[in-house]
This record gives C-alpha cells, sequence and structure tokens, in this order.
C-alpha cells in the first residue's frame, strides 16, 4: 500500500488543490491532505478549523482521502504518518524552482521524496492568495473553488 501526504495551508482550499488531491487519490492507495499555518503568512484568511473543515468537506467524494491538521515540520509529520512520499502541484515553472529546493531540503532532512503533480491548464492559474484578493475587495470568485469553500467566501466579501 502506497500512501502520501499532500501538506499545504489551503486558504482556502481551491479547485486546484482539489484537482490534486484526486489525482493523487486515483494514483496511490491512501492519500493525507494535511493543512498547516504556514509561519510565513501571518493573517490568514480563515482559521485552522475552517480550512480543515473545507477540506474535508470538499474531499468527501474521494474515500481513500484523510484529512489532518498540523503544526509541526512536514517530514516529522510524514515520519509520523509513516508515507512512503511527499506530494506537492505544480502549476508552472515558478512552483518548481520553489517547490524543487523544498523537495531537495526535506529529502536531505529526512529521506522522504517528494513526487510533483502537475495541475491542468484549467487551474494553473489559480492561486489562494488571489481568491483571497478578490474576495476582500468584495468580487465572486466561488467558480474557483469548491462548494465548502464557496460559502465561505461569501461571508467574507464586505457587504
Amino acid at each position: 500500500m502506497v500512501k502520501v501526504l499532500y501538506p499545504g495551508s489551503f486558504d482556502p482550499v481551491h479547485n486546484g488543490h482539489i484537482e490534486i488531491c484526486a489525482t493523487a487519490s486515483a494514483l496511490f492507495d491512501h492519500v493525507v491532505v494535511a493543512a498547516m499555518r504556514n509561519p510565513q503568512k501571518s493573517n490568514p484568511f480563515f482559521t485552522d478549523d475552517e480550512r480543515f473543515e473545507m477540506l474535508i468537506e470538499a474531499c468527501t467524494h474521494l474515500k481513500n482521502v484523510e484529512v489532518v491538521q498540523f503544526g509541526e515540520l512536514v517530514v516529522d509529520l510524514a515520519d509520523r504518518l509513516d508515507v512512503d512520499f511527499i506530494i506537492k502541484g505544480l502549476r508552472s515553472a515558478v512552483d518548481f524552482e520553489s517547490e524543487l529546493q523544498m523537495a531537495q531540503m526535506n529529502k536531505s532532512v529526512s529521506g522522504v521524496e517528494t513526487l510533483f503533480l502537475p495541475s491542468t491548464s484549467e487551474n494553473a492559474f489559480i492561486a489562494s492568495k488571489y481568491i483571497r484578493d478578490i474576495t476582500r475587495l468584495g468580487t465572486d470568485c466561488s467558480h474557483l473553488v469548491p462548494e465548502a469553500a464557496a460559502q465561505r467566501l461569501q461571508e467574507k466579501m464586505p457587504k
């Protein structure tokens, strides 16, 4: 049985994230999606619990996907969960450069390998930071996120 870890801040979860979850679900026996607080993002849009709940709701159709929260190093979580690989989604060459460096660091520290899954061009432009900005400015972007996130984004829009 091959078990993989898909970590991220998912603030908010969007259709590109769900595409990577679905791809991983089809390729691997067990997928653990792990929501974390990114220390480089000091002011999250959604709370840890909200992001966790959105992920659970958005992944219910994927029977071999488990959602967890974590606040430790990804490699420590990977070790604790005894996963075979970390997976990361790629939208572009820019993502590849930063994710490759992180993958090399993770391998050096823990020995765990990272596998990259490319997104389709349909979702390659979607980024959580743009969704947050668009929502803060009062424009609907619910077509870019699963229903679980769309409802919560509507609540965050200025009245």
